[in-house]
């Protein structure tokens, strides 16, 4: 066999919590100089409604991870971020406009996976798994997030349609360039996948092939 099974952590604790944060500060450091100064000053306000899911490798290093931002008295990331350059625009308003059912949905506020291991699509294919699967696991049915252009570029060659939040557009946001407010319904764009390209609708929503990797039992999120 090749590499040592990886795991897949739902709400990280203790040191697990400090190896996802760490790939995360790691991440965004070497891909958009962000540096963990900025990255408090941003995240910081969110933390009471933030939950994480990481990967862990044979060593307990994280070489992937995601930050989730759920409904809470600080609202939502990326919508209280289109108020800034270059959008200006009411982001919880747009949502709605939408058909964006705010109270069901998460804000994806990072996606992290480090370069170089040889298994970081096996890892990125991982997370997006956690992601709707936890999404469902509790009662959420639509995602938000500002996200860099080639990410998404990487999410639609999986299958998985964005939508533009209305009156956005691409702009510099955080170090990138090219970045997009986006929203999808979870239900409408895994049938799309589904219909378009089954293999990644197996990989990616019934998690078939992500073999190498332990899977939670339980997707409900500690509260």
């Amino acid at each position: 066999m090749n590499a040592a099974p990886l795991r897949f952590v739902l709400d990280p604790v203790g040191a697990e919590l400090e190896a996802a944060l760490k790939c995360e500060a790691d991440v965004f450091l070497d891909t958009y100089g962000n540096t963990a100064d900025e990255m408090d000053r941003e995240y910081g306000p969110y933390l009471g409604a933030t939950g994480f899911m990481t990967v862990l490798d044979e060593n307990d290093e994280a070489v992937a991870m995601a930050r989730i931002i759920e409904p809470g008295p600080a609202g939502l990331k990326t919508l209280n971020d289109t108020a800034r350059e270059p959008w200006g625009v009411d982001g919880l308003r747009s949502a709605r406009s939408a058909g964006v059912d705010v109270d069901k949905t998460w804000d994806i506020a990072t996606i992290a996976v480090r370069p170089g291991s040889g298994r970081g699509g096996l890892c990125a294919a991982a997370l997006y798994h956690g992601i709707v699967t936890a999404a469902f696991a509790n009662g959420v049915e639509y995602v938000v997030m500002i996200m860099d252009s080639g990410a998404r570029r990487l999410l639609s060659a999986l299958g998985l349609q964005t939508q533009v939040l209305p009156a956005t557009s691409t702009g510099e946001y955080l170090g990138s360039q090219r970045s997009t407010p986006l929203w999808a319904n979870l239900h409408r764009m895994f049938e799309r996948q589904r219909q378009a390209d089954p293999d990644a609708y197996r990989l990616i929503y019934q998690g078939i092939g992500l073999d190498g990797i332990a899977l939670p039992t339980d997707w409900r999120r500690r509260s």
